[in-house]
């Protein structure tokens, strides 16, 4: 059985242009992504699914750096290129994140990935119901059953978020992820999606200095700087409500 993470990243980003590429530390966001999800014990391989978008091509000289595939697919249709990309390296168990996440947590994608292989739930997620910080979120499902979604047909929401269909309707078994108390912080947002998010991103950064800290470690440093949430506090977050 093959598991493969895929990572969504493009530079065009309405709202924050480039942003997977931006300097974080000593590299960028989306190597410091990489190289967290690189500790995971239950991830076969990782795929940055790109677009054929010639700004992206930044993004393809990042993963022939680091050694990481890389899949070229249609910028609008999201579903279509994380399937495509999983259909193109054969991968059985798709580990589906996103590419403005820098701080996710191995340890939480290797939780998903085991609770996926020990039942039968056909979808694992930590975020139909959101109790970890923001910019967690992981999704766990097979190949097969997004080839099932496309049979039904596609919508707008399908295409541009790639998974609705599997908490929206009755047709899969499902498992939310709840937070332990101690990890419970959906007031804390360390996705990248504005300049604001960015600087929120960038202090805690600078404040471990290293490309892997915990999500323990994140969590409690923000917690003795409450000031921190103030940052990026305010901000609405695009996608489904």
């Amino acid at each position: 059985m093959k598991i493969n993470v895929s990572i969504e990243a493009r530079m065009t980003s309405s709202r924050l242009p480039k942003k997977v590429l931006k300097p974080l530390g000593n590299s960028t966001v989306l190597e410091v992504m990489i190289n967290r999800v690189l500790k995971c014990e239950l991830v076969d391989e990782i795929i940055v699914a790109t677009t054929t978008n010639k700004d992206d091509d930044a993004i393809i000289k990042l993963c022939e750096k680091k050694g990481i595939k890389h899949f070229r697919g249609s910028e609008d249709n999201v579903f279509q290129r994380v399937l495509q990309a999983h259909q193109k390296f054969n991968t059985d168990v798709i580990v589906e994140l996103t590419g403005d996440c820098p701080f996710i947590d191995p340890k939480l994608i290797d939780e998903a990935i085991k609770i996926y292989l020990d039942n039968d739930y056909e979808y694992v997620s930590n975020s139909i119901k959101s109790t970890f910080p923001i910019g967690m979120a992981i999704q766990v499902y097979s190949l097969k059953s997004l080839e099932n979604i496309k049979k039904y047909g596609l919508n707008s929401m399908d295409k541009e978020h790639v998974t609705p269909q599997f908490y929206t309707t009755n047709r899969f078994k499902t498992f939310n992820i709840c937070a332990p108390k101690e990890l419970e912080f959906p007031e804390l947002s360390v996705t990248l999606d504005t300049k604001e998010d960015y600087e929120i991103i960038t202090k805690i950064m600078n404040y471990f200095n290293d490309d892997y800290f915990s999500i323990e470690q994140l969590v409690n440093y923000v917690r003795d700087n409450p000031n921190l949430l103030q940052i990026n506090g305010s901000i609405k977050r695009k996608g489904l409500s």
